[in-house]
C-alpha cells in the first residue's frame, strides 16, 4: 500500500485546515480538549500520542452500526460512548487536531464477507459504501487508521483487531482469525477536511434506497428487521 508523502514546506499553506475545527470535527470543544489532554498526560512523541488517541477511540468508544446518522459531532460521540465507523473516525480526527496533529477523514467502499445477517437484510448486499476512517500526518506521511471495530467486538466475532504502530497504515484486515475472507476494499471515495454529509447521503440513498436513509436518520431499523 502506498503511503502518501508531502513536502514539509507545504504544511502551513495547504494543511492548516487539517488542524481547524469544523462542523463535525469540533476539536475546539471543551470536552474534546480535556479528554485529549487527559489521555496524553506526559506523552511526548507524536507516534506515542497518536497511538494513545487511536486505541482510546478504538476500544473505549463501542462500535455501534445501528447508531443514527446524526449527530456527527465528535463531542457528541464522546459523550454517548458509541458510534458507527464515520462517527468514530470523526472523534479520532478531533482528538488528534486538539493536540496539534494534522488529521483528515478518508472514505472507501468495502465488501464485508463477515457482514452480520441483519445487515445483509438492511443492505441487501455485502458492499458497504462510504466506510469512514482517519488519516493523520506523521513525519511527512499521511497514514490511514480505522478505529471502527473495538477489541471486544473483534474478540466476540473472531476478527483480527486493527493495530496502529504510528509508522504504517492500520486498516481492516482482509481475513479473520480463522483465515477466512473478511474485508475487501472495492472503491476509493477520497479524503476530506470534514464529513461530506451531502455526498454520503446521496450515495447511500442511491445504493440502498430512500427507506434506508429514513431509518438511518432515526436510528430505528424495524422496517428492515421486524419480520
Amino acid at each position: 500500500m502506498i503511503i502518501e508523502t508531502c513536502p514539509l514546506f507545504m504544511l502551513m499553506d495547504d494543511f492548516e485546515k487539517y488542524l481547524q475545527p469544523t462542523a463535525a470535527i469540533d476539536c475546539n470543544s471543551t470536552i474534546i480538549q480535556e479528554k485529549a489532554n487527559l489521555l496524553l498526560d506526559g506523552t511526548e512523541s507524536i507516534v506515542e500520542r497518536s497511538q494513545k488517541l487511536f486505541y482510546f477511540t478504538r476500544d473505549s468508544i463501542r462500535y455501534n452500526p445501528y447508531a443514527a446518522l446524526y449527530p456527527l459531532q465528535a463531542s457528541e460521540t464522546l459523550k454517548k460512548g458509541d458510534g458507527f465507523c464515520v462517527q468514530k473516525a470523526v472523534l479520532l480526527a478531533a482528538l488528534l487536531r486538539a493536540v496539534g496533529i494534522l488529521a483528515r477523514l478518508g472514505f472507501v467502499d468495502i465488501r464485508n464477507h463477515r457482514l452480520d445477517p441483519d445487515w445483509q437484510k438492511i443492505f441487501r448486499t455485502d458492499v458497504v459504501v462510504f466506510h469512514g476512517f482517519t488519516e493523520l500526518f506523521i513525519e511527512g506521511r499521511w497514514l490511514k487508521a480505522t478505529p471502527a471495530f473495538d477489541l471486544r467486538m473483534c474478540s466476540e466475532n473472531g476478527f483480527l483487531p486493527v493495530e496502529f504502530d504510528g509508522t504504517t497504515h492500520a486498516m481492516l484486515h482482509s481475513h479473520d482469525l480463522q483465515n477466512q475472507p473478511h474485508i475487501d476494499y472495492v472503491g476509493e471515495r477520497g479524503h476530506f477536511e470534514d464529513v461530506p454529509t451531502e455526498i454520503i447521503v446521496e450515495t447511500v440513498t442511491d445504493a440502498y434506497g430512500p427507506k434506508f436513509l429514513e431509518c438511518w436518520k432515526s436510528g430505528n431499523w424495524d422496517y428492515f428487521l421486524s419480520d
